[in-house]
């Protein structure tokens, strides 16, 4: 018995030093991927020259928040896959590195609501991590799902910033939603749509006032464009930067049609289009509408019939009259009948009556003359 419970102390005491000894993000099996080794963490300037393709990478990173960066390496019989993990401060600042992760070309994986990939790289979003998955060209994205679901239960459950459901669906090219949330990831979303010449405007647009940007290209069968929606918190601060980013906006955008256009606390924005139509019709697709009334739960009312009103109006004031008659009938009949039974004793008493009397005459005044 004793020795029982001895092994069992021995046995919970390893699980626990296992347990504490790899606190690693990702698990050691998923799917039918096993790990190979435990998990490495990784400082940003251990990204690899692949990180360099990326136009202010390192300040994104540094802007958007994170916390931390974990690689590790998972074989499946003949193939291996390189997982990454970026960890930041909360969903809307990953949000923010997915995007900025994201070129066009790429395919929806499937890998939850957020997640695009190529052949042989897969990039998905949950809540507050990013993932980044070097897979072999024979490997589908498919096989993550597992590892979707063990990290849905580690990472943070917020909801996404709700400007990224703004974005009009028709005409989208997929791969080029850009999501910023300081100047850093707006200079490099300018940057890769295409408009280097206008990434000055990060200094205009207001990330000190709280204000979020989305970028995306639009491609129809009648021209193309690419959107900037830039969203405030009130819209007396977008009504102030509307005027700073006319001002802003270089002379040659101006002439080719660029102009702002503000809905309550809604900017937009569409470079380069094809067309003023085709730009307004980007425009006239954004999912945002205003709402300026709080909808609380009630019960809905419904009047009478007239006759029921009136019925009631009748009845309770004759209730009303009938008692108040019967009430005064009765306090005069009672004072009456004591006053006839008991003279002089209960109501009108002399001794309780007094007079004021001016003297004009020799005669006393009696009170009882007076009933």
């Amino acid at each position: 018995m004793h020795r029982t419970l001895f092994a069992s102390l021995i046995t919970a005491m390893f699980c626990a030093l296992g347990v504490a000894a790899d606190p690693s993000l990702l698990p050691n099996q998923f799917g039918p991927w096993q790990a190979e080794a435990p998990a490495k963490t990784l400082r940003v300037q251990d990204l690899g020259d692949g990180w360099a393709k990326w136009p202010n990478g390192e300040r994104v990173l540094k802007e958007a928040g994170l916390q931390s960066i974990e690689e590790r390496a998972f074989r499946n019989a003949g193939d291996e896959a390189t997982l990454r993990t970026f960890v930041l401060k909360d969903p809307s600042s990953a949000y923010e590195l997915y995007t900025f992760l994201l070129v066009p070309g790429m395919k929806d994986l499937g890998l939850g609501k957020d997640s695009a990939g190529s052949d042989t790289v897969a990039v998905f979003l949950v809540g507050n991590v990013v993932v980044q998955a070097n897979l072999p060209a024979t490997v589908k994205a498919d096989s993550l799902h597992d590892l979707l679901a063990s990290l849905q239960q580690k990472a943070d459950d917020s909801p996404l910033p709700p400007l990224k459901n703004y974005l009009p669906e028709r005409w989208k090219v997929f791969g080029s939603e850009k999501y910023a949330l300081g100047p850093e990831a707006f200079r490099a979303a300018m940057g890769s749509v295409g408009q280097d010449n206008t990434a000055r405007l990060a200094d205009v647009v207001g990330f000190q006032n709280g204000v979020e940007a989305i970028f995306a290209k639009y491609q129809g069968e009648h021209g193309s464009g690419t959107l900037l929606l830039l969203d405030y918190p009130t819209p007396q601060l977008a009504e102030q930067h509307l005027h700073h980013l006319e001002q802003a906006l270089p002379a040659e955008l101006k002439r080719a049609g660029v102009t702002v256009e503000r809905k309550a606390s809604l900017l937009s924005l569409v470079f380069a289009p094809t067309s003023p139509e085709h730009a307004q019709a980007i425009r006239d697709a954004v999912n945002y509408e205003t709402q300026v009334t709080w909808n609380e739960r009630g019960q809905r009312a419904t009047d009478p019939p007239i006759f029921t009103i009136m019925y009631k109006i009748f009845l309770f004031t004759g209730l009303f009259l009938g008692i108040a008659t019967g009430v005064g009938v009765a306090f005069g009949g009672v004072r009456v009948i004591i006053k006839r039974m008991f003279p002089g004793k209960v109501f009108d008493r002399p001794e309780n009556i007094e007079v004021l009397q001016l003297g004009l005459s020799g005669k006393k005044i009696d009170p009882t003359d007076m009933y």
